[in-house]
């Protein structure tokens, strides 16, 4: 029989804290089946690595047997949960909450178990939408003023003379609810989420439910070695992105990190973590060997060994012996006259401006081999033009005149 213990070990890796462990495993030492919230506001749908260490951690609890109640938050998108926000979030409209939904849908699946048995889908609006007035009072009454104003991202408004909207208050309370209205046994979440989920806990309880256990996460540093990956930042590596590009985009992490990033990202097992990281740590080409372990185990994981070591090769081909890779983006221009920046912005749109910036200012933007560092610089494009942006990103420009 599978004990508590044995489905818990190979989670410890990217586990930060358990919240009721006890209570978690007597359920998993029980046998039952347990329902796993995992919940989103359907806002930006760009799931990158640092959230797949949750999905990694759901899938390995399907895997024995177990639920993932994915939940999505229709409802409280329209509320917008403050976290980390120094202003109030703008509203979407109901079209674009539904677009992001069917794109989270689809990232999720790269990870998770979607078969019936394993997966269900619920929406909060299903509960908040039919529910009286006179009964979500009652639940506003259960939580006080000073448990909100605990939460930092408050306390912190308030000090800075920033405004806090009233039903920006009532999102903890309204998050909390849905562990009580879906029945949930476990959430596994960011730290920055612990409130919230703890708001779950309390409700459940007050209203004669079973309280859910909590795991929180590990949170591991961006590509450039800053405290997380973030879109904003352009230091992360996309659950959408290709194989080629999560090669790429491992290979430019700083070599201290290999060991880190082998941990949290890869199915390696401890000892070889420990031996990769201590490669790392000596330089040169150990460290870029260890690096290349780590980039080729990370690949398998999302696209299978085979592409994996293809991508290895291929990466190997690139920057051992300067050649340009076959496979590159192509853009076209309707100008060969274009500033720096104008080009970076049709080449890699999926950077922001502050991004494509530090490319320049880096020296890490080359066209046809000539570096560009000037954003207002202004360049003559011709058809067939190679830019090389970054380490690991080449497009091809194609000139209309």
């Amino acid at each position: 029989m599978t004990t508590a213990e044995d489905i818990l070990k190979p989670m410890r890796r990217t586990i930060d804290t358990i919240v009721d462990e006890e209570a978690l495993r007597a359920r998993l030492d029980s046998g039952e089946q347990l329902r796993i919230k995992y919940g989103v506001d359907l806002t930006a749908p760009d799931l990158h690595l640092g959230h797949a260490v949750n999905l990694w951690l759901m899938r390995h609890l399907q895997e024995h047997g177990h639920r993932v109640v994915f939940l999505l938050g229709d409802l409280t998108t329209r509320v917008g949960d403050p976290t980390g926000k120094s202003e109030t979030r703008p509203v979407l409209s109901d079209a674009q909450i539904e677009d992001n939904a069917r794109a989270f849908l689809a990232q999720v699946s790269l990870v998770l178990d979607t078969s019936p048995e394993a997966f269900e889908v619920r929406r909060n609006s299903e509960w908040f939408d039919r529910m009286p007035v006179s009964e979500l009072l009652s639940l506003f009454s259960m939580t006080t003023h000073a448990q909100l104003m605990a939460r930092d991202m408050f306390r912190d408004r308030l000090a800075q003379g920033r405004e806090i909207a009233l039903h920006e208050l009532t999102y903890p309370v309204l998050q909390g609810y849905d562990s009580f209205a879906m029945e949930s046994d476990l959430t596994i979440v960011g730290s920055d989420q612990l409130f919230n989920e703890m708001m779950g806990r309390q409700y459940q309880q007050r209203l004669g439910a079973r309280p859910q256990s909590l795991i929180t996460t590990v949170i591991t540093p961006g590509l450039d070695g800053g405290p997380k990956q973030s879109k904003s930042l352009g230091n992360y590596i996309a659950l959408t992105d290709t194989a080629s590009d999560k090669f790429g985009k491992a290979m430019s992490l700083p070599d201290d990190l290999t060991g880190v990033w082998a941990s949290a990202y890869t199915t390696l097992d401890d000892d070889r973590v420990v031996d990769l990281a201590a490669d790392a740590a000596h330089g040169g080409r150990e460290a870029r060997d260890a690096k290349l372990a780590m980039a080729e185990a990370l690949v398998a994981r999302y696209h299978g060994a085979v592409e994996a070591a293809r991508e290895r090769e291929a990466f190997l081909a690139v920057f051992s012996q300067g050649a340009t890779p076959e496979a590159t983006d192509a853009v076209q221009l309707t100008t060969p006259v274009v500033t720096a920046l104008g080009l970076l912005e049709r080449a890699r749109p999926d950077l922001s401006g502050s991004a494509r910036r530090r490319l320049l200012a880096q020296g890490a933007v080359r066209l046809d081999g000539r570096t560009v560092s000037a954003p207002d610089a202004v360049l003559t494009v011709c058809d067939g033009s190679i830019l090389r942006t970054g380490r690991r990103r080449w497009t091809r420009l194609d000139v209309r005149r």
